[in-house]
């Protein structure tokens, strides 16, 4: 390799990195998922290699609309960003619940606890995604 082709490949090592320490979060509970057969735990990997190359599409998608358009994020620390982690986006839809009640003998559902913020997150992750919370 060329020395500018392997400085490039070793400063996007990051990357790979980041998307392995993804798939050992605790939030994935991987921990608790015991497997003996190879084939099983073959089937396992396939399932969070999906997850995370969904998880990535979904955060490059977020972080280009964001760029193209004028809006922000609050960050972690409630400052607004353009750049928040997808993981971060996902803990802001932590008490968005789906309400059921039954009046009469209509039973109605509702999506509680959507903010504008929340809203907005789903505007520019595109219509597909919000369709399931309208």
């Amino acid at each position: 390799m060329k020395p500018d082709d392997l400085l490039k490949a070793y400063k996007n090592q990051s990357k790979a990195e980041r998307g392995f320490r993804f798939l050992k979060d605790m939030s994935f509970r991987v921990a608790e998922v015991y497997l003996k057969k190879k084939e099983r735990i073959e089937a396992l990997m396939v399932v969070m290699v999906v997850a995370l190359m969904i998880y990535n599409y979904a955060e490059q998608k977020l972080l280009q609309n964001l760029e193209k358009s004028d809006k922000t994020v609050p960050g972690q620390e409630r400052r607004p960003t353009k750049r928040p982690t997808m993981k971060w986006c996902f803990f802001l839809f932590t008490g968005v619940t789906e309400v059921f009640a039954k009046i009469g003998t209509e039973k109605i559902a509702q999506i509680a606890n959507m903010t504008d913020v929340l809203w907005d997150i789903l505007e520019l992750l595109g219509g597909e995604c919000k369709k399931y919370y309208v």
